[in-house]
């Protein structure tokens, strides 16, 4: 599994690791990668837009432009990881999602458009590029998977956002299922459920519409009394892709600054 620093126990190397990491262009997902670098990774890197990638590449990543709705399109860049890699995938961030068409409102309110397309850049590029990865994780012995659901995966958002909460509900409950039936092939699946962090022009956009008052009531709900930032996120996505996580499976971890 994932080594740790020979000179001290509590640091952690992942020097000669292939990492994969979606949904990386900007924010979470590119911090994410970035951190995986400086730990010494091997990382292969996608997301659906171009914007983004250029920069990760010239810091040393793999980038690789895809729609990971579309599994022949999935199969040909494992294909082509496997050839460039020294060694086997042994992480995998899901990172890929969004809100998608879909926008807070009225259950009744909700469209077919809206809804698919919530399922489609969350549930569904988690499901596709995971079912690529484990099978290849399971012929060369085990891996982490570790999947960015979000505190509306937890809870009911009181955005009312119907189908991105549902959306990310299903990436939970796929991470625990996935746990539970790859554990016997020494897979861990784990989640990290973010609170609000402002990592991308559609979450900028969304703090700015909620206007002052808003933003002071759920700032007040946050025992830390902020918003998240990307590296928030990315802290606990290292430690879940190393062995001081090793008897970790099944988890979803909710860094949200603390809230009421």
């Amino acid at each position: 599994m994932v080594d740790i620093h020979p000179r001290n126990p509590w640091q952690i190397d992942l020097s000669g690791r292939t990492v994969i990491v979606s949904g990386a262009s900007w924010g979470i997902g590119q911090c994410i990668v970035e951190a995986f670098l400086a730990c010494g990774a091997d990382v292969h890197c996608c997301d659906i837009r171009a914007d983004g990638l250029d920069e990760l590449a010239d810091k040393g990543a793999h980038v690789r432009q895809i729609d990971l709705t579309v599994p022949t399109d999935v199969e040909e860049w494992m294909v082509a990881i496997e050839k460039d890699a020294d060694n086997p995938v042994s992480v995998l961030v899901n990172n890929a999602g969004g809100f998608g068409q879909s926008k807070p409102g009225e259950f009744v309110e909700v469209t077919d458009a809206e809804w698919e397309s919530a399922y489609k850049v969350n549930a569904d590029t988690t499901f596709v590029l995971s079912r690529a990865v484990v099978k290849r994780m399971i012929n060369s012995g085990g891996g982490r998977i570790i999947n960015i659901s979000s505190g509306a995966g937890l809870n009911a958002s009181t955005t009312q956002n119907h189908a991105y909460t549902a959306a990310k509900h299903a990436v939970t409950g796929l991470t625990r299922q996935m746990a539970f039936g790859l554990g016997k092939y020494g897979i861990t699946v784990n989640g990290v459920a973010p609170g609000f962090v402002i990592s991308s022009p559609e979450t900028e956009a969304f703090w700015d519409d909620m206007g002052p008052e808003i933003q002071r009531r759920h700032i007040e709900n946050v025992f830390l009394r902020r918003t998240g930032i990307v590296g928030d996120i990315a802290g606990p996505v290292i430690f879940l892709a190393s062995d001081l996580a090793g008897w970790m499976s099944g988890q979803v971890l909710a860094v949200n600054g603390g809230k009421l």
